[in-house]
């Protein structure tokens, strides 16, 4: 079949068709060539660990593989499988670095197979994979992930633990030849002495003994020299939006900023940005166990879309990232799979309310309604302004206010938030503040009692940033905050206000309702029961109070088999997982200063 296209410029041409031009990207062999790793890895360890192993008909096959060299088989065996193993899903994601370390390693297998054994198989064998690695040499082209020193803090845990393991199966797996009868902690002091070079408390008969010692010495040594290499590898900084791309993007935003709610949070700084050859539109993401992640829709001219798209997925592919975007909007969701062929899942659904149509009158609010009379009685005052409006002493406290009120050691949000507050280039920001005056000594932060933060949609909407309160406050203080905001936005200009995002909001609706199959009220109960750690009905039941009209939000994913890696990805973007060092060893950081103690001059240089 031929197909006529006929386009001037090559930009005109669908992404899709683009790649069918090109030709398919290969990917099975990186992906058997990790595996036989795996297996080599795998058989290499068992000959060295277990005695009967090599002794079995398994040997036919583990001896003519790279590792199995001579009279310092087992050493040779546990040192080539384990380093095979690590290299494997390097290969796998197509890394560089992992293919030059697989070029280097077989060589020196084949060459000690002739050595120390003059097995003709035992050098084919790598020497056949090596001729494969530079067959397929432009295959693994993907460059290096950004550097992170927790990279080899895991290495050392990882690799340390199964060395340890390892160790102790090597030093048992001699029972006849051991003298004595040792007990475990004997073995495990043992094997501890032994991966740093040192005899232990342990005798073999015979020449056991230096094996074990050998291939104790060679376990240990991988996992040191593994470790520093993770620790002192050549730098690649993670992707961070520089002063040009922030300019960029927020002249993009006031064209195309009014249609996506989320169009203000691409400006974190935490995040890279990729634009379209025509520099109309841009894709913002954060790289996250390997995953790359975008939020929400592209930012931009939605004509230039699949430019930014286009050069996101070269990103990713040049990385071997696995591509991702969470919250996007059901057009983001149309453009991302037609472009990409990827798939999308609706995700939840993100609560919008329209100022014209919000009234605190009717049944529907009542308990809204009486929740903010109370709290108004109770000598509670608002106020709603822009960022703009506020006075540096005022907004250094509210950010010291809203810093010291968070309830966990990060900040969380990805897709979903700022990162800061009261910052100069976002101005147009919006504040609603709660306070009351307490008796007698005024606390660290005057008569504030809660903050809300709002970013700008557009330039008639506002998209909820934050929420953070005084743990001492009464209740209601965000009902009664979004309520001040809604009623405010008339004179402020702003027609819609875009709430919290509630996750998986349909199954919650609809397996609570009459009729509601047993399937879909088992999802809902899976989801009710997550929620005593995640907010998942309770912010769904949140958003439903001020009758919003809700916007589906989706996945874009690649396969399904990578739902549980960007699920886990996303958890750590959102700041709900945290890899971080224990309490005890954290730097401490210095306690704040009262703002009683500060004078108002204090407080203009804090701002």
């Amino acid at each position: 079949m031929f197909v006529r296209i006929d386009a001037e410029d090559p930009q005109e041409v669908p992404s899709r068709v683009r790649r069918v031009l090109r030709g398919p990207r290969p990917e099975a062999v990186p992906t058997l060539i990790a595996r036989a790793c795996i297996l080599v890895g795998l058989l290499d360890i068992a000959a060295g660990v277990f005695p009967r192993f090599r002794h079995s008909r398994m040997h036919t096959l583990a001896e003519v593989l790279p590792g199995t060299l001579g009279p310092f088989a087992a050493a040779l065996a546990l040192s080539s499988g384990v380093l095979l193993l690590l290299l494997a899903h390097g290969l796998r994601r197509r890394k560089r670095r992992a293919w030059r370390a697989a070029v280097v390693l077989l060589p020196f297998g084949a060459c000690a197979q002739f050595a120390y054994r003059h097995s003709f198989l035992g050098v084919v064998i790598p020497l056949l994979l090596l001729w494969l690695l530079a067959k397929h040499r432009g295959q693994f082209d993907a460059l290096p992930d950004p550097r992170s020193r927790w990279r080899a803090v895991a290495n050392f845990v990882l690799v340390g633990a199964g060395s340890i393991l390892l160790g102790l199966a090597i030093v048992s797996a001699h029972p006849r030849r051991l003298v004595g009868s040792p007990s475990l902690a004997d073995r495990l002091e043992h094997v501890l002495y032994g991966l740093f070079g040192v005899d232990g408390p342990l005798d073999y008969a015979g020449r056991t003994s230096s094996t074990v010692a050998t291939s104790l010495g060679a376990l240990g040594m991988v996992t040191a020299l593994t470790t520093i290499y993770f620790a002192f590898r050549p730098e690649h900084p993670a992707a961070r939006l520089t002063e040009d791309d922030e300019t960029r993007l927020r002249a993009l935003l006031v064209k195309h900023g009014a249609r996506d709610s989320l169009g203000h949070f691409a400006l974190r700084r935490d995040k890279g940005v990729v634009f379209s050859p025509s520099g109309k539109a841009a894709v913002c993401y954060r790289v996250v166990s390997g995953v790359m992640l975008a939020g929400g829709d592209p930012v931009g001219d939605v004509e230039a879309w699949p430019g930014a798209i286009e050069r996101f997925m070269d990103e990713a592919r040049a990385h071997s990232w696995t591509p991702a975007v969470m919250g996007c909007s059901e057009t983001g969701g149309e453009v991302w799979t037609r472009e990409t062929g990827l798939d999308a899942l609706e995700l939840g659904d993100e609560a919008v309310v329209d100022v014209a149509d919000f009234s605190l009158t009717g049944r529907a609010m009542r308990n809204v309604r009486q929740m903010v009379k109370r709290i108004e009685r109770n000598g509670y005052e608002t106020r709603v302004r822009r960022i703009r409006d506020l006075g540096p002493a005022e907004l250094a406290r509210i950010r010291r206010a809203a810093e010291d009120w968070r309830g966990t050691d990060t900040e969380r949000g990805f897709s979903m938030a700022l990162g800061r507050i009261g910052d100069e280039a976002d101005s147009a920001c919006l504040i609603a503040t709660a306070h009351k005056s307490d008796e007698g000594e005024p606390g660290p932060y005057g008569d504030l009692k809660a903050v809300l933060h709002f970013v700008p949609w557009g330039a008639d909407g506002v998209s909820l940033d934050l929420m953070r309160r005084d743990r001492g406050a009464d209740p209601g203080m965000n009902e009664l905050l979004i309520v001040a905001a809604l009623q405010a936005a008339p004179n402020l200009g702003i027609t819609r206000v875009s709430l919290n995002f509630a996750m998986f909001r349909s199954a919650l609706a609809r397996g609570e309702k009459i009729g509601a199959g047993p399937v879909l009220r088992a999802w809902r109960g899976l989801l009710v029961f997550l929620s005593r750690w995640f907010q998942i009905e309770s912010l769904y039941k949140f958003n439903a109070k001020f009758r919003p009209r809700w916007e589906p939000r989706f996945v874009v994913y690649r396969s399904s088999k990578d739902l549980p890696r960007i699920g886990w990805a996303a958890l750590q973007a959102e700041g709900f997982v945290t890899l971080r060092l224990p309490r005890p060893l954290r730097r401490r950081a210095p306690e704040p200063t009262p703002c009683v103690h500060r004078s108002a001059e204090q407080d203009v240089r804090a701002a």
